[in-house]
């Protein structure tokens, strides 16, 4: 298979008005830490069509988007057949356009119902999960070329270990924003992965699920490649001592163990991570900064495929990587720096099997609402108008010169 140059979605953030999912119901509360509900997001349930032909416009081959578990599966054991007739239809939109469907299983929503029943604190949550993959493969295993099973899964062993649970007051927020929900739901606990404290069972539960639905997936379609994806950022040892074994211990070691049995290790980078004797550092003073506060570092990719491969053995897939910036300027210098880094690792023989840009549209972005955008297509919020930017044009001339 030759190197995939495309660009990654996700359903939530794009589709709009994901009624029976978890985090849609977090967004409606009173005390939500969302700045914003999605709403319509970008009307991509109906404007889809829009969204692959700018991928071809652009002349990339690959497109990445979730199959909303929440429509799929609206209540525990009931399956759409419409829904997953519709994610057939944009994977084979795809196929037509010669564009490679890269599917991912659960890019941090779930319904409503599994949160409410534990999540994956429950000890039924890899039955449930497998029961929702084992369908999707069964209708979608003829046209997907890629499965991401998770979308980054380590975040919250990333905060574990960066954050001190019981003083932080973003966590208080969300362990009330939670607890907001299960009242909601008439529930004793209601479980977000993304957004839980990641404890060791509920851990365990998830990767139980993620190898479940691997093979499941392996037997309805044996050609298609399995793996997760992680959130790398370039750790870098900022002092002496520094706790960067600790951190990847925590966030890293339990996925890459999972991962030695899939067919590519899923890379998710926007920047460095200087790591301290008991934290993570800030940027160092007069860094130049995105629009989420992070430091710009577009060299960091290189650095963690490098990283990732070493720690796995594995081919990597770039699936997620840029920038949040409300100057396009800013992305028009980071895309060719990252993608320098990133030819540099394969040019030393770094496996890299293709790499997506986060994002194709300016789309919802969770907690921070519609404030920061890594599309390189605006999206008008009132008529949901696609406008590529000019950083779309540069990134279809940077692959255009790689092929």
């Amino acid at each position: 298979m030759s190197f995939l140059w495309g660009v990654a979605t996700a359903g939530h953030q794009i589709e709009g008005n994901n009624v029976n999912a978890d985090i849609w119901l977090l967004e409606q509360l009173k005390d939500t830490s969302f700045v914003e509900p999605s709403g319509d997001a970008c009307d991509s349930l109906n404007r889809w069509r829009e969204d692959v032909a700018l991928v071809r416009a652009m002349g990339l081959d690959a497109f990445r988007f979730s199959v909303e578990w929440s429509r799929v599966e609206p209540a525990p054991g009931q399956f759409s057949q419409a829904w997953l007739d519709h994610y057939v239809q944009i994977a084979d939109a795809c196929r037509g356009q010669g564009i490679a469907p890269v599917v991912t299983l659960s890019h941090f929503t779930s319904p409503r119902w599994f949160a409410a029943a534990g999540g994956w604190a429950s000890a039924e949550a890899p039955d449930r999960f497998v029961r929702f993959a084992d369908r999707v493969a069964r209708r979608l295993g003829a046209f997907a070329s890629h499965v991401v099973t998770f979308n980054e899964p380590n975040l919250p062993l990333m905060g574990r270990w960066t954050a001190t649970p019981l003083a932080d007051p973003a966590r208080q927020k969300l362990d009330a924003m939670l607890a907001g929900a299960a009242t909601a739901s008439g529930s004793e606990r209601f479980d977000v992965w993304v957004y839980s404290r990641g404890e060791d069972a509920a851990l365990a539960n998830l990767l139980a699920g993620h190898r479940a639905a691997r093979a499941a997936w392996k037997a309805a379609a044996p050609a298609t490649l399995v793996g997760l994806s992680l959130a790398i950022p370039d750790a870098q040892a900022a002092e002496a001592d520094s706790g960067i074994e600790v951190y990847r211990r925590h966030a890293e070691a339990p996925f890459f163990a999972v991962a030695w049995d899939d067919d590519f290790i899923g890379v998710q980078t926007y920047t460095r991570l200087r790591v301290g004797r008991s934290g993570v550092l800030p940027p160092p003073d007069g860094a130049e900064l995105t629009q989420s506060g992070e430091e710009f570092y577009p060299q960091a990719l290189g650095n963690s495929v490098r990283h990732a491969h070493r720690a796995t053995g594995k081919p990597v897939f770039v699936t997620e990587n840029g920038i949040a910036s409300a100057d396009d300027e800013q992305r028009q210098r980071y895309l060719p720096q990252a993608l320098t880094s990133l030819d540099t690792a394969r040019r030393d023989g770094v496996p890299v099997i293709g790499y997506l840009h986060w994002s194709l549209l300016d789309n919802f972005e969770w907690r921070r609402g519609y404030r920061q955008r890594f599309g390189l297509v605006a999206v008008d919020r009132t008529t949901f108008r696609r406008r590529p930017k000019p950083s779309a044009r540069q990134y279809a001339d940077l692959v255009s010169k790689r092929r």
